[in-house]
């Protein structure tokens, strides 16, 4: 999808079909022989003029509006065609987001046909099916394509890197350095709020909470795949870089109360060994985890920090109780690991600064592909990652919900009853 101008005449057969134009498949494939590159340099006029001369005024609005929208995610395949402005006339993204709504829900209602889960939960009261406001970067994706087999790469990523990260764990705490000649650095925080010993095990409570709202929002999300690649990427990404800044520099202990001696597992096996330990417990105090050396950055405050940003970006804006109750959470959970002296302001700053970052870039670039169509081989370089997992992905991914089993059958047929309520 991110290369319309490759697409074969047998494609845009599909094309027409699943936007509904199957009527005029045998005019635009058998008779006039448009394959891609022809399909995005069609322009309203030439609907209307011979030889295409299509008579049907609100076909040519909705072919067009469909044509626009490929237009408009191809832009820098069109100025490598040779049109530096575009095809036409354009409408604003926006105008074209609304408008394929509105036709795409019209043409299914004249054709008596059910409307589906995509358009009946963008109607339903609780689960508010929001994509993004007006003055979102960049307008909806047009192919949202699971692309399941890349959702469990990224997990197989996001794996490796944590085990990889375990096992660094375990060299730094052979390194951490001997309290008695290193002692903590001063820290403006630190110096001035006393410990709190509690504190760090309720960072952690607060954090699995946030995962429970992640993992139901992800239950109910349509695009749930999209969502978890998402996630596997940046964590992966994050908690490798992670494993790099602890590897080239090791810091003093932030705290006295620590029991930090440097410990020695000697042979391979026994450090691979406790970096399994490590794995298994997720690197969680609660779990029995305690590691030392592990300063630059925070790992928790990169998980509440992300957690955050995907559950606000995922659910609908009305949901601002939600909203506010997640940022209350990553706040408390970056003081409660300060209070527990466990990091430096620096680690925690650090950690917040990378993660919130590379989320809003990764989600930046990922809403405005045609601009890094534009650019594409130096995309492929520097963001390799994100090339091959957003590849598909055109614009924004609209916040839709579905209820994905098909059991049990009483809620099933409720679903389905709220949305013929809601066509009618």
């Amino acid at each position: 999808m991110s290369d319309v101008s490759k697409w074969r005449i047998p494609r845009i057969e599909k094309w027409l079909s699943d936007n509904g134009f199957q009527a005029y498949v045998d005019l635009f494939c058998k008779q006039h022989k448009i394959d891609g590159s022809a399909l995005l340099m069609l322009t309203e006029a030439d609907l209307k003029q011979p030889p295409l001369e299509i008579q049907i005024l609100g076909d040519v609005k909705r072919l067009m509006i469909c044509i626009r929208q490929l237009q408009k995610a191809n832009e820098g395949i069109l100025q490598e065609l040779g049109f530096e402005n575009g095809v036409g006339s354009r409408l604003s993204p926006q105008v074209i987001v609304h408008e394929h709504k509105l036709t795409s829900r019209r043409r299914k209602y004249d054709s008596g046909t059910s409307i589906g889960s995509e358009d009946s939960r963008e109607t339903e009261d609780i689960f508010f099916n929001e994509s993004h406001s007006s003055d979102s970067l960049g307008s909806q994706s047009i192919d949202l394509d699971p692309e399941i087999w890349k959702t469990v790469l990224s997990y197989v990523y996001v794996f490796s890197v944590f085990l990889l990260t375990s096992f660094i764990m375990v060299i730094v705490h052979d390194r951490v350095p001997d309290m008695k000649k290193y002692p903590p650095l001063p820290d403006i925080f630190l110096d001035n709020v006393p410990l709190i010993p509690w504190a760090f095990k309720l960072c952690e409570l607060t954090g699995m909470t946030m995962v429970i709202l992640w993992m139901g929002i992800l239950f109910f999300h349509k695009h749930r795949f999209i969502l978890l690649r998402r996630m596997f990427s940046l964590a992966g990404t994050i908690f490798l870089l992670r494993c790099v800044t602890m590897l080239i520099t090791s810091l003093s202990v932030p705290g006295v109360h620590l029991e930090c001696d440097a410990k020695v597992y000697g042979t391979l096996t026994k450090k691979l060994v406790r970096a399994l330990e490590i794995w298994k417990g997720l690197g969680m105090s609660i779990q029995g985890v305690r590691s030392c050396g592990d300063y630059m950055f925070s790992g928790h405050t990169v998980w509440i920090t992300l957690l955050n940003f995907f559950i606000t970006e995922y659910t609908p804006r009305r949901m601002y109780w939600l909203h506010t109750a997640c940022w209350v959470m990553n706040l408390f959970g970056i003081f409660f690991i300060l209070a527990a002296h466990e990091h430096y302001s620096i680690d925690v700053f650090v950690a917040f600064y990378i993660s919130s970052r590379l989320f809003l870039y990764y989600h930046a670039l990922a809403n405005n592909r045609t601009a890094m169509m534009r650019d594409r081989n130096r995309t492929r370089i520097w963001f390799p990652l994100f090339s091959f997992f957003e590849s598909k992905c055109t614009g924004i991914v609209p916040n839709r919900y579905e209820w994905p089993l098909p059991w049990p059958n009483a809620l099933v047929e409720y679903c389905n009853g709220k949305k013929k309520g809601h066509r009618h």
